[in-house]
Protein backbone atom coordinates (compact mmCIF):
# COMPACT_ATOMS: atom_id res chain seq x y z
CA UNK A 1 0.00 0.00 0.00
CA UNK A 2 0.99 3.59 -0.35
CA UNK A 3 -1.82 5.70 -0.24
CA UNK A 4 -3.14 5.92 3.79
CA UNK A 5 -4.99 8.77 5.79
CA UNK A 6 -4.22 10.89 8.52
CA UNK A 7 -6.10 12.42 11.12
CA UNK A 8 -5.28 15.73 13.38
CA UNK A 9 -7.29 15.61 16.39
CA UNK A 10 -7.49 19.57 17.59
CA UNK A 11 -9.45 19.58 20.97
CA UNK A 12 -7.99 20.95 24.49
CA UNK A 13 -7.91 18.54 27.06
CA UNK A 14 -9.17 18.91 30.38
CA UNK A 15 -6.49 20.67 32.68
CA UNK A 16 -5.79 19.12 36.05
CA UNK A 17 -8.17 16.55 35.49
CA UNK A 18 -6.34 13.43 33.86
CA UNK A 19 -8.98 10.78 34.43
CA UNK A 20 -11.43 13.25 32.11
CA UNK A 21 -8.89 13.98 29.53
CA UNK A 22 -8.49 10.00 29.30
CA UNK A 23 -12.20 9.46 28.34
CA UNK A 24 -11.84 12.98 26.24
CA UNK A 25 -9.00 10.94 24.77
CA UNK A 26 -10.82 7.76 24.01
CA UNK A 27 -13.69 9.49 22.74
CA UNK A 28 -11.69 11.45 20.43
CA UNK A 29 -9.50 8.15 19.09
CA UNK A 30 -12.96 6.49 18.77
CA UNK A 31 -14.25 9.32 16.35
CA UNK A 32 -10.96 9.62 14.33
CA UNK A 33 -11.00 6.36 13.95
CA UNK A 34 -14.13 5.69 12.07
CA UNK A 35 -12.95 8.36 9.05
CA UNK A 36 -10.39 5.74 8.08
CA UNK A 37 -7.20 6.98 9.71
CA UNK A 38 -4.49 5.16 9.76
CA UNK A 39 -2.65 7.56 12.10
CA UNK A 40 -4.21 9.85 14.24
CA UNK A 41 -2.17 12.82 15.60
CA UNK A 42 -2.57 14.46 19.33
CA UNK A 43 -1.70 17.97 20.51
CA UNK A 44 1.61 18.76 22.37
CA UNK A 45 0.37 18.09 26.23
CA UNK A 46 -3.01 17.01 25.80
CA UNK A 47 -3.06 14.45 28.55
CA UNK A 48 -1.36 16.41 31.40
CA UNK A 49 -2.28 19.67 29.53
CA UNK A 50 -0.78 22.71 28.85
CA UNK A 51 -0.91 25.50 31.56
CA UNK A 52 -1.41 28.54 29.07
CA UNK A 53 -1.50 32.00 30.85
CA UNK A 54 -0.75 31.40 34.47
CA UNK A 55 2.87 31.99 36.05
CA UNK A 56 3.36 29.32 38.99
CA UNK A 57 4.00 32.47 40.89
CA UNK A 58 7.31 32.43 39.47
CA UNK A 59 9.69 35.82 40.02
CA UNK A 60 13.55 36.21 39.17
CA UNK A 61 14.85 35.11 42.48
CA UNK A 62 11.54 34.19 44.18
CA UNK A 63 8.71 31.07 43.92
CA UNK A 64 5.28 31.91 45.68
CA UNK A 65 3.53 29.15 48.22
CA UNK A 66 0.60 29.56 46.19
CA UNK A 67 2.43 28.66 42.88
CA UNK A 68 4.01 25.62 44.46
CA UNK A 69 0.98 24.46 44.96
CA UNK A 70 -0.08 24.46 41.57
CA UNK A 71 3.06 23.06 40.51
CA UNK A 72 1.62 19.91 42.62
CA UNK A 73 -1.54 19.76 41.03
CA UNK A 74 0.04 19.82 37.79
CA UNK A 75 2.33 17.41 38.56
CA UNK A 76 -0.23 14.77 40.70
CA UNK A 77 -1.71 15.28 36.53
CA UNK A 78 0.94 14.28 34.41
CA UNK A 79 1.70 10.13 33.79
CA UNK A 80 4.36 7.88 34.28
CA UNK A 81 5.82 5.93 31.28
CA UNK A 82 4.89 2.95 33.11
CA UNK A 83 1.67 3.07 34.57
CA UNK A 84 -1.84 1.97 34.77
CA UNK A 85 -2.94 5.20 32.84
CA UNK A 86 -0.08 4.30 29.70
CA UNK A 87 -1.86 0.69 30.09
CA UNK A 88 -5.21 2.48 29.30
CA UNK A 89 -4.07 4.64 26.58
CA UNK A 90 -2.03 1.44 24.69
CA UNK A 91 -5.21 -0.14 24.98
CA UNK A 92 -7.52 2.18 23.41
CA UNK A 93 -4.71 2.63 20.70
CA UNK A 94 -5.03 -1.00 20.12
CA UNK A 95 -8.95 -1.37 20.18
CA UNK A 96 -9.36 1.44 17.47
CA UNK A 97 -6.47 -0.78 15.26
CA UNK A 98 -4.84 2.84 14.40
CA UNK A 99 -1.39 4.70 14.60
CA UNK A 100 -1.23 7.13 17.37
CA UNK A 101 1.26 9.81 18.07
CA UNK A 102 0.03 11.32 21.17
CA UNK A 103 1.55 14.76 23.82
CA UNK A 104 1.67 13.83 27.11
CA UNK A 105 3.14 15.20 30.56
CA UNK A 106 5.20 12.83 31.76
CA UNK A 107 6.40 12.62 35.11
CA UNK A 108 9.75 10.90 36.50
CA UNK A 109 10.08 11.23 40.13
CA UNK A 110 9.99 14.96 40.90
CA UNK A 111 10.54 16.20 37.22
CA UNK A 112 7.97 16.55 34.36
CA UNK A 113 9.00 16.07 30.40
CA UNK A 114 6.64 17.16 28.25
CA UNK A 115 6.85 13.76 26.05
CA UNK A 116 5.36 12.05 22.70
CA UNK A 117 4.55 9.38 22.58
CA UNK A 118 3.84 6.93 18.90
CA UNK A 119 2.42 3.79 19.23
CA UNK A 120 1.67 1.40 17.05
CA UNK A 121 -1.93 -0.34 16.07
CA UNK A 122 -0.78 -3.02 17.97
CA UNK A 123 -0.68 -0.96 21.01
CA UNK A 124 3.06 -1.58 21.38
CA UNK A 125 4.95 2.05 21.88
CA UNK A 126 7.16 2.61 18.76
CA UNK A 127 8.89 5.14 20.00
CA UNK A 128 9.06 7.81 22.95
CA UNK A 129 10.31 11.40 22.72
CA UNK A 130 10.55 13.81 25.42
CA UNK A 131 11.33 17.26 24.48
CA UNK A 132 14.77 18.78 24.12
CA UNK A 133 14.24 22.34 24.87
CA UNK A 134 11.18 23.42 26.43
CA UNK A 135 10.75 27.12 25.49
CA UNK A 136 10.66 30.59 27.42
CA UNK A 137 8.19 29.64 30.57
CA UNK A 138 8.16 26.37 29.87
CA UNK A 139 11.76 25.68 31.24
CA UNK A 140 9.76 26.88 34.77
CA UNK A 141 7.70 23.52 34.83
CA UNK A 142 9.10 20.83 32.43
CA UNK A 143 12.64 19.13 32.43
CA UNK A 144 15.16 18.94 29.27
CA UNK A 145 15.35 15.73 27.05
CA UNK A 146 18.29 14.33 25.76
CA UNK A 147 19.41 12.71 22.47
CA UNK A 148 18.10 8.85 23.61
CA UNK A 149 14.80 10.05 22.63
CA UNK A 150 14.78 11.46 19.14
CA UNK A 151 14.88 8.25 17.46
CA UNK A 152 12.09 7.53 14.32
CA UNK A 153 9.27 5.31 14.65
CA UNK A 154 9.01 2.51 12.16
CA UNK A 155 5.20 1.73 11.29
CA UNK A 156 3.19 0.07 9.19
CA UNK A 157 2.82 2.91 6.97
CA UNK A 158 6.45 4.26 6.80
CA UNK A 159 8.77 5.78 8.43
CA UNK A 160 7.58 8.33 11.25
CA UNK A 161 9.14 11.46 13.04
CA UNK A 162 7.97 13.86 15.98
CA UNK A 163 9.06 17.10 17.02
CA UNK A 164 7.05 18.86 19.44
CA UNK A 165 6.02 22.67 18.56
CA UNK A 166 9.62 24.96 18.48
CA UNK A 167 11.61 21.55 18.72
CA UNK A 168 10.54 22.12 14.98
CA UNK A 169 12.75 25.51 14.69
CA UNK A 170 15.89 23.57 15.36
CA UNK A 171 17.84 22.80 11.98
CA UNK A 172 20.22 20.03 13.40
CA UNK A 173 17.62 18.32 15.17
CA UNK A 174 15.41 18.19 11.91
CA UNK A 175 18.75 17.17 10.40
CA UNK A 176 18.69 14.28 12.48
CA UNK A 177 15.56 13.53 11.45
CA UNK A 178 15.18 14.00 7.78
CA UNK A 179 19.10 11.61 8.13
CA UNK A 180 16.58 8.86 9.46
CA UNK A 181 14.23 8.78 6.43
CA UNK A 182 11.33 10.10 7.79
CA UNK A 183 8.39 10.06 6.07
CA UNK A 184 5.67 11.69 7.55
CA UNK A 185 6.85 14.06 10.49
CA UNK A 186 4.32 14.53 13.36
CA UNK A 187 4.15 18.15 15.36
CA UNK A 188 1.99 18.05 18.85
CA UNK A 189 1.89 21.87 19.52
CA UNK A 190 0.39 24.42 20.97
CA UNK A 191 2.02 27.55 18.31
CA UNK A 192 -1.52 29.07 17.10
CA UNK A 193 -0.05 32.04 15.22
CA UNK A 194 -1.02 32.65 11.67
CA UNK A 195 3.41 32.19 11.13
CA UNK A 196 2.52 28.43 12.28
CA UNK A 197 1.73 27.09 8.57
CA UNK A 198 4.79 28.58 6.13
CA UNK A 199 6.93 27.25 9.28
CA UNK A 200 5.58 23.14 8.03
CA UNK A 201 5.74 24.02 4.53
CA UNK A 202 9.15 24.87 4.93
CA UNK A 203 9.79 21.69 6.70
CA UNK A 204 7.59 19.82 4.11
CA UNK A 205 9.95 21.00 1.27
CA UNK A 206 12.72 20.99 2.76
CA UNK A 207 12.34 17.51 4.15
CA UNK A 208 10.07 16.15 1.82
CA UNK A 209 8.13 14.53 3.85
CA UNK A 210 4.26 14.57 4.78
CA UNK A 211 3.83 16.86 7.91
CA UNK A 212 0.80 17.22 10.49
CA UNK A 213 0.55 19.66 12.70
CA UNK A 214 -2.59 18.72 15.79
CA UNK A 215 -3.05 21.89 18.00
CA UNK A 216 -5.16 22.26 20.84
CA UNK A 217 -8.14 24.30 21.32
CA UNK A 218 -8.46 24.85 24.67
CA UNK A 219 -10.60 27.75 26.29
CA UNK A 220 -10.80 28.41 30.36
CA UNK A 221 -13.92 26.06 30.33
CA UNK A 222 -11.58 23.43 29.92
CA UNK A 223 -9.82 23.79 33.50
CA UNK A 224 -11.36 22.27 36.74
CA UNK A 225 -9.23 24.22 38.98
CA UNK A 226 -11.41 27.21 40.78
CA UNK A 227 -7.94 29.13 40.93
CA UNK A 228 -7.16 29.20 37.51
CA UNK A 229 -6.84 32.95 36.39
CA UNK A 230 -4.85 33.28 33.04
CA UNK A 231 -4.03 36.29 32.13
CA UNK A 232 -6.20 36.22 28.92
CA UNK A 233 -9.23 36.17 31.29
CA UNK A 234 -12.19 33.93 33.45
CA UNK A 235 -14.66 33.77 31.72
CA UNK A 236 -15.74 29.78 30.55
CA UNK A 237 -15.81 30.99 26.61
CA UNK A 238 -11.93 32.86 26.57
CA UNK A 239 -9.97 31.09 23.78
CA UNK A 240 -6.52 30.30 25.79
CA UNK A 241 -5.22 27.99 22.73
CA UNK A 242 -7.11 28.61 19.01
CA UNK A 243 -5.88 25.64 16.88
CA UNK A 244 -4.85 25.69 13.99
CA UNK A 245 -4.02 21.83 13.02
CA UNK A 246 -3.05 21.10 9.39
CA UNK A 247 -1.39 18.59 6.80
CA UNK A 248 1.10 19.44 4.26
CA UNK A 249 2.23 17.52 1.16
CA UNK A 250 6.33 16.80 0.51
CA UNK A 251 6.24 19.61 -2.22
CA UNK A 252 4.55 22.16 0.36
CA UNK A 253 0.95 21.98 -0.49
CA UNK A 254 -1.40 22.47 1.95
CA UNK A 255 -3.91 19.11 1.84
CA UNK A 256 -5.91 20.10 4.74
CA UNK A 257 -5.90 23.95 5.66
CA UNK A 258 -5.65 25.08 9.66
CA UNK A 259 -9.06 25.56 11.28
CA UNK A 260 -9.27 28.17 13.71
CA UNK A 261 -11.66 28.94 17.22
CA UNK A 262 -13.30 25.08 17.29
CA UNK A 263 -12.79 21.64 18.18
CA UNK A 264 -11.97 19.69 14.82
CA UNK A 265 -10.66 16.58 13.29
CA UNK A 266 -8.62 17.53 10.48
CA UNK A 267 -7.95 14.62 7.50
CA UNK A 268 -6.35 13.77 4.54
CA UNK A 269 -5.15 11.15 2.24
CA UNK A 270 -1.99 10.86 1.42
CA UNK A 271 -0.20 8.38 -1.40
CA UNK A 272 3.62 7.93 -0.15
CA UNK A 273 4.82 7.67 -3.58
CA UNK A 274 4.82 11.47 -3.43
CA UNK A 275 7.39 11.35 -1.89
CA UNK A 276 9.55 9.78 -4.19
CA UNK A 277 8.96 12.38 -6.36
CA UNK A 278 9.35 15.18 -4.30
CA UNK A 279 13.32 13.90 -3.71
CA UNK A 280 13.81 13.85 -7.46
CA UNK A 281 15.80 17.40 -7.08
CA UNK A 282 15.86 17.46 -3.34
CA UNK A 283 17.06 15.49 -0.92
CA UNK A 284 18.87 16.66 2.22
CA UNK A 285 20.30 13.54 3.34
CA UNK A 286 21.12 12.11 0.52
CA UNK A 287 22.00 13.57 -2.79
CA UNK A 288 21.56 17.38 -1.41
CA UNK A 289 23.95 16.94 1.60
CA UNK A 290 27.52 17.53 0.81
CA UNK A 291 28.79 15.04 3.60
CA UNK A 292 32.21 16.43 1.95
CA UNK A 293 31.60 19.91 3.15
CA UNK A 294 28.97 18.97 6.48
CA UNK A 295 28.88 16.51 8.85
CA UNK A 296 26.51 16.40 11.89
CA UNK A 297 27.51 14.42 15.14
CA UNK A 298 24.30 13.56 17.48
CA UNK A 299 24.78 12.26 20.72
CA UNK A 300 21.98 9.65 21.41
CA UNK A 301 23.18 8.05 24.89
CA UNK A 302 20.77 8.43 27.69
CA UNK A 303 21.97 11.26 29.96
CA UNK A 304 21.80 10.27 34.01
Amino acid sequence: MSKFVMAAVQAGSKLFDTDATLSLFAGKLTEAAKTGADLVVFPEAFIGGYPKGIDFGVRVGMRSPAGREQFRQYLDGAIERHSSQMDEIRSLVKEAQVNVVLGIIERDGGTLYCSSATIGRDGNILAWHRKLMPTAMEKVIWGQGDGSTIEVAKSDMGVISMAICWENYMPLLRSHLYSQGTQVHCVPTVDDRDVWLPTLQMIALEGRCFVVSACQFMTVGDVSADWFEPVQGTQPDTVLIRGGSCIISPMGEVLAAPVFNKAAIVSAEIDMDEIKRAKFDLDVSGHYSRPDVFKLSVDTKPQR
